[in-house]
């Protein structure tokens, strides 16, 4: 197999003419290297001496420092080059006038983990947006989805529960990379940016990250190995409940737990259910920092043995669904504010429906729920065709 080509691979091997001479701007993290582990700015910079002027970063910060959720970065300057980084993640979530002025196309390249709730899409769309307003070009070099391209997973958000986890109204595993996404926003939901996306070579759409032998660089410090991103569709429902989610510890996503969970019963509870491709080990574990800092917690560490069987968003609603009915009065949904929304349950702006914590509490058979969401997927699975890079 030849090796796979990243999109900022081919962009430094056969740059566009139309950068010739234009002031640029990178927006990127510590995953945003090539498989030399070059970091896209030095490659850029390389490239197109003197032309990047300016650095953009997203959630968690330029060097993915900030450990959690609604903690902000300020702007810097970048001790390597010596050239401004703006947050987008900060005072300001889109870029301003006053950002794009020093530039005059964006690059963007960053590792997305095919979900429809991580922030760093939104950033994307952001710019896409101001992009349009002030009349700059974007250029989105895409990457990996570690998931694969095939399947999709989940209901559709609706439009209400719009936020900063969730703009548009995609399934929660959306099998998308990063530079469809970018279509699927710019075109079909009408931003009408100056996009190009630089494609990779050599990515099939049913490799997992493991298949293309790529470095797996954190895109964000909860999501530590391709496992973990694995299992985030569905493990990052808990960050919307009292179950710590594994923040903490050094296996974010992939333990979970809680001091009042039963275990035993989890297990029974658990074996009743169509749950394909992961064992649920029990374990227990004390973390350091978020939900239950210091306090033993009774959980599950999630081993996903046959991935492509593995259904992360329906299992964790399993496992969400036996908590709920063997200990409700422990069990509680995390009240807002959560990514900035301050009204909605962070539960609802996960998953984008109050229907699905409805089917939840009301212990509403898995299956029902799910056949209530094909009509959506198949929506989706039109909408998105046109914008599919990749056979």
């Amino acid at each position: 197999m030849k090796p796979i080509q990243t999109g900022i691979e081919r962009l430094v091997s056969d740059p566009p003419r139309s950068l010739r001479g234009k002031r640029l701007g990178l927006l990127a993290n510590p995953a945003s290297v090539d498989r030399r582990f070059q970091h896209s700015r030095c490659l850029v910079e390389d490239r197109f001496p003197g032309q990047l002027k300016a650095l953009f970063s997203p959630q968690h910060g330029f060097f993915a420092e900030k450990q959690d959720n609604m903690i902000t970065s300020d702007d810097m300057v970048d001790p390597v080059l010596k050239i401004p980084v703006f947050s987008l993640y900060g005072h300001a979530r889109t870029p301003t006038k006053e950002m794009l002025e020093q530039i005059d196309t964006l690059i963007i390249d960053l590792q997305d983990v095919g979900t429809r709730v991580y922030t760093f899409v939104y950033t994307m769309a952001l710019c896409l947006q101001a992009a349009q307003s002030n009349g700059k070009q974007v250029i989105v070099l895409d990457r990996p989805n570690p998931l694969g391209g095939n399947l999709i997973e989940g209901n559709c958000l609706r439009p209400e529960y719009a936020s900063f986890v969730g703009m548009y109204p995609v399934p929660m595993r959306h099998g998308f990379t990063i530079g469809e996404l970018a279509l699927l926003f710019n075109n079909h939901f009408g931003i009408g940016s100056e996009l190009t996306v630089v494609t990779m070579a050599g990515w099939k759409r049913d490799m997992l990250f493991a298949d293309t032998g790529l470095p797996w660089i954190p895109p964000s410090p909860n999501l530590p190995t391709p496992m973990s991103a694995m299992v985030y569709p569905g493990q990052v429902l808990l960050e919307g409940t009292n179950i710590s989610e594994g923040r903490g510890t050094a296996q974010p996503f992939e333990i979970c737990g809680a001091p009042f969970m039963d275990i035993a019963g989890l297990i029974e509870w658990l074996t009743r259910c169509n749950i394909d491709g992961v064992h649920l080990r029990p374990l227990a574990f004390e973390p350091t920092s978020n939900k239950w800092q210091r306090e033993l917690c009774y959980g599950f560490q999630l081993h996903v043995i046959e991935p492509k069987l593995y259904r992360p968003y329906r299992t964790t609603l399993a496992l969400l669904q036996a908590v709920v009915s063997l200990q409700p009065e422990a069990f509680q949904w995390k009240t807002p504010p959560y990514e900035y929304e301050f009204e909605k349950l962070p539960f609802d702006l996960i998953t984008g429906d109050p229907a699905v914590r409805k089917g939840i509490e009301d212990q509403e058979p898995l299956e029902a729920l799910e056949q209530s969401w094909i009509e959506g997927q198949r929506d989706f699975e039109e909408i998105r065709r046109p914008y599919l890079l990749y056979e």
